[in-house]
């Protein structure tokens, strides 16, 4: 299953730079793992803001949801999630 997710991360400015640090860190480690195991197809940043529109594919809604509220920066964040399926107009066979 395939989805569209937008993240916009809100890190509290009175946060202490060295802990925001390190929770950034382990987003990377593990937005990185997710890209690699191919459950997170795309990630592309918002010009001018701290957001990013990704693509997922993944087993089902509650996999997508368990990848999310695993993310170290989730407690920051701000996401819509629009599910997505194959236009019968394209012409790329492997966007299923």
């Amino acid at each position: 299953m395939l989805f569209h997710v937008r993240m916009d991360v809100n890190i509290p400015a009175d946060m202490p730079a060295n802990v925001a640090n390190e929770i950034k860190a382990r987003e990377k480690e593990y937005s990185q793992e997710l890209q690699r195991s191919g459950k997170w197809r795309h990630i592309w940043r918002l010009v001018g803001e701290y957001a990013n529109y990704s693509i997922f594919d993944v087993e089902s809604n509650a996999e997508l949801h368990d990848i999310l509220t695993a993310l170290p920066l989730f407690p920051y964040m701000k996401i819509s999630v629009t599910p997505l399926c194959r236009h019968p107009s394209s012409v790329r066979d492997n966007d299923a």
